[in-house]
């Protein structure tokens, strides 16, 4: 059977359009290359300290980035070193002592695992709250002194610098 010239065109049309396209991966790598770039280029060495929500941290225009150390976390309620609870401000309030013993124990299970600085000390973090009462800061300071954590730094949430004019306003 004789096919006419507008099947024939069809049956090529068709032929053509049966073809599977090949997936061109160089527009793909080129894709992935830019945003490997654009991550690495945009990530920013800022540390960033997991606060609790019980807590308000004070404001500050430090120019020092946090360390990872020892974290003691002092809330509304209780002191916790790394996640671990040590004693209540309730009960902390009503001794009468200079030094707190239970973070004390704590601290010196946790001495050896922590390299201590230049001058020997070791280094701890402390995140309070900005309502937190000078007194019981100062059995804290005491304690962790005592027990060879000399290099203490205070937690604070970074505030925009007027003199610069940018920047993000989280540390």
């Amino acid at each position: 059977m004789k096919q006419s010239a507008k099947t024939k065109r069809l049956a090529r049309h068709h032929k053509r359009m049966a073809k599977s396209s090949k997936l061109s991966l160089v527009s793909l790598m080129d894709i992935f290359t830019i945003l490997v770039f654009f991550l690495i280029v945009n990530s920013s060495n800022v540390e960033v300290l997991e606060a609790d929500k019980s807590i308000k941290l004070p404001q500050s225009q430090s120019e020092t980035l946090a360390q990872d150390n020892l974290v003691l976390l002092i809330n509304d309620s209780h002191i916790l070193l790394q996640g671990k609870e040590i004693i209540s401000l309730e009960q902390l309030a009503s001794e009468e002592v200079t030094t707190v013993e239970a973070l004390t124990k704590e601290l010196e299970y946790h001495k050896p695992r922590q390299q201590p600085n230049e001058s020997g000390g070791r280094a701890i973090t402390i995140m309070g709250d900005q309502k937190l009462a000078y007194s019981l800061l100062k059995k804290v300071l005491l304690t962790c002194s005592k027990a060879g954590f000399g290099d203490i730094s205070l937690a604070v949430e970074k505030t925009l610098n007027k003199d610069s004019g940018g920047g993000d306003g989280a540390s």
